[in-house]
């Protein structure tokens, strides 16, 4: 049986990140536009890559119906230009699917079914809330398979602070804050734009170009955070300062084996080493990214202190620094979301995978003292998902000098 193939992470993009409802700056613009726009501009910044060599599009949406229905990684790559000839098809894994995408193509690749892939998601909130239309089996409540609360997952970042008293709302609320911080500081720096496709926007007041996100919060103070109300029980924890928000966005990544980018002179940015799913109590969806590490790393061989970049989505503060407590970093360890997350940056659900991993491999360009890194996150009815990625750019004497 052959070895298994490379499977290197060439690039990636994404829309800017919109408010999801009727104020939103993407509340006239069609799910399906978003994704294709951004496949349009990954394959603008990747001249070298022939349309008609990209064996597979894998696009996820958390609803698919609508806009984001008719398997849409099909319909996206027939909107994109690529040519006929090139399949495509739709995945769901609510919060992970864009993660799932990548994963489940570059399997493909190092399988040798694949050579080139694009992976990516699309969630527009606006037009499809989370759970819109939904029906869940009644036996999950009358046969006592998971909590009612499990299907709010308001209720089940609260029960993360019910089960670990030590994850108060000041720690949630600190962390929210900095998430912010770094967002603005980044976007300051110029780290953020370069990924961002800009894309036409249409409204009562004409025709606009959405080119920066537009949830981030700079002016947050701890006072104001303090302040806000707590929406899924009386007294809570958990509020809309220190979540991420309902959000419109797309995401797309182009994947190659190691040997058919050095043919057609690709530079890959990150190199994936293993990745691992993992189930928990859906009540606690939260800590799902806790087994999932530990899968993925037990799986490459590694442990927790080898990771020296971790890009963690921010569904909730509560939940990233469950994962973090759980690992025995600190609050503050400058190693974690150095560009800051969701909870200033958005959550579009399925898009927002391939966000952490744009966000890691510009990370690791900057940090060539830095071998591997990890992007995790949560995902609804209790799982996780983890993706360990290694940085091509290592090299042994910077990480030498860092110490």
């Amino acid at each position: 049986m052959a070895e298994k193939s490379e499977v290197v992470f060439v690039d990636g993009v994404r829309t800017p990140f919109g408010r999801a409802g009727e104020k939103g700056m993407y509340w006239q613009t069609r799910a399906d536009d978003l994704v294709v726009k951004a496949i349009m501009g990954l394959l603008e910044r990747n001249p070298n890559v022939p349309k008609d060599r990209i064996d597979e599009v894998a696009i996820a949406a958390t609803t698919q119906t609508g806009d984001q229905g008719l398997t849409i990684g099909r319909t996206a790559a027939l909107l994109s230009g690529l040519p006929k000839s090139v399949p495509g098809f739709a995945i769901d894994r609510m919060c992970a699917g864009a993660m799932t995408a990548v994963t489940t193509t570059g399997s493909g690749i190092a399988f040798g079914a694949y050579d080139l892939v694009i992976a990516g998601g699309v969630e527009h909130m606006g037009h499809h809330p989370m759970g819109a239309g939904a029906d869940p089996n009644p036996r999950f409540l009358s046969e006592r398979l998971v909590d009612a609360e499990a299907l709010n997952m308001g209720n089940t970042a609260e029960r993360i602070h019910d089960r670990f008293p030590q994850l108060t709302k000041e720690r949630s609320d600190r962390y929210a804050l900095r998430s912010q911080q770094k967002v603005a500081a980044a976007y300051a720096a110029g780290k953020i734009q370069p990924d961002l496709i800009p894309v036409a926007t249409r409204s009562e007041n004409g025709w606009g170009l959405a080119t920066v996100d537009e949830a981030p919060r700079p002016e947050t103070t701890m006072e104001g955070l303090a302040n806000l109300r707590t929406p899924f029980r009386p007294h809570g924890r958990v509020t809309a300062g220190n979540s991420s928000g309902l959000n419109d966005g797309a995401t797309a990544a182009l994947l190659a084996s190691g040997e058919v980018a050095r043919e057609l002179g690709l530079a890959p940015k990150m190199k994936m080493v293993s990745f691992a799913f993992a189930g928990v109590e859906p009540e606690i969806m939260g800590i799902g990214p806790v087994p999932s590490t530990e899968k993925a790393l037990k799986k490459a061989g590694l442990s927790i202190t080898d990771i020296g970049l971790f890009e963690l989505n921010e569904a909730f503060a509560v939940q990233v620094l469950s994962f973090l407590d759980h690992f025995g970093i600190d609050d503050d360890d400058e190693r974690v979301n150095e560009y800051g997350g969701a909870i200033a940056i958005g959550h579009p659900l399925a898009s927002s995978g391939v966000r952490l991993m744009n966000q890691l491999a510009a990370q690791f360009a900057e940090h060539p003292e830095v071998q591997y890194g990890l992007t995790a996150m949560c995902v609804g009815l209790g799982q996780g998902g983890s993706v360990i990625w290694e940085n091509p750019n290592y090299d042994r004497k910077a990480k030498k000098a860092r110490r």
